[in-house]
């Protein structure tokens, strides 16, 4: 009787008996993907020399790429490599750089990184909505539209203000502004059809989107106001443009809804009107 066939039978039947299968659901991964980028983006924010945290925030850019395509990568193809992709991982790269704005010290980090942490798991489980839905019809779809347009926003105007803040020259904050604003809008405007290929409709109105807000920020750039106050306004303007481009994407851009979307930049321009400092030369 071979008995150490028979021992490696007994253990093998046991092992089978105790086994428990461990499975983790999607909702899961998320969580551990949302702690893991987290935890690399107060990383970043421990470094002090300042030359080594933009390379840092280039680093965290691509750990939430990869992140996201890890927890999303069932169903990504083609344009979803990108319109899928991208909007989490330039919204981890806009709160690192707004991060460096902010006081060093642990009572502004906690709850910066939380809000971080509580946005970039809402943007992976709207990005999942986008995936699912574009293979099937969902139900979250439209609430997932929603919450994917204000990120999309706050991303922006983080983006934005960094720039803004560095107060370099008008034309160098104009081209970086206009491709940011191209990387936001091309993305949310596709989110609409959720085709397999991007339309030559959704890429014209990203252009269109992108090319007026450059010349609104080069505008504004010769203006006396303060960084924060521009970066409303250019996100007022943002937030009317793609949210009417949204609605002709879907086919439900009427009247009503152009005025809706240009009442807001129209306030916003008012208030930046009466928060100018024009001063006359003697």
């Amino acid at each position: 009787m071979n008995l150490p066939l028979l021992g490696k039978q007994l253990f093998v039947k046991r092992f089978k008996r105790w086994e428990r299968k461990i499975t983790v659901s999607k909702r899961q991964q998320f969580v551990l993907i949302t702690l893991f980028v987290t935890m690399v983006l107060i990383g970043t924010q421990l470094v002090t020399k300042d030359i080594a945290r933009y390379p840092l925030v280039v680093f965290l850019f691509i750990v939430t790429y990869v992140g996201a395509a890890f927890g999303l990568r069932e169903d990504l193809a083609k344009i979803e490599w990108v319109t899928l992709l991208l909007p989490p991982a330039m919204y981890s790269a806009a709160v690192a750089l707004f991060y460096f704005l902010l006081p060093v010290r642990w009572l502004t980090r906690i709850p910066v990184a939380l809000l971080f942490a509580i946005g970039f798991y809402a943007f992976l489980l709207t990005q999942n909505i986008y995936n699912v839905a574009a293979n099937r019809t969902i139900a979250l779809l439209r609430a997932a539209r929603s919450i994917g347009f204000l990120l999309t926003l706050a991303t922006f105007y983080l983006l934005v203000l960094t720039i803004l803040s560095f107060r370099g020259f008008p034309w160098g904050s104009t081209i970086m502004i206009t491709i940011i604003s191209w990387c936001m809008a091309f993305p949310s405007l596709w989110s609409i059809e959720l085709t397999p290929n991007a339309s030559p409709r959704v890429l014209a109105l990203s252009t269109t989107i992108a090319v007026m807000i450059g010349e609104v920020t080069w505008i504004l750039g010769f203006w006396p106001m303060p960084p924060a106050m521009i970066a409303l306004l250019l996100s007022a303007v943002f937030y009317s443009t793609l949210g009417m481009g949204q609605e002709y994407v879907d086919n439900k851009l009427y009247k009503k809804t152009i005025i809706e979307f240009l009442l807001v930049s129209i306030v916003i321009f008012l208030f930046a009107l009466l928060s100018s400092k024009w001063r006359g030369s003697m």
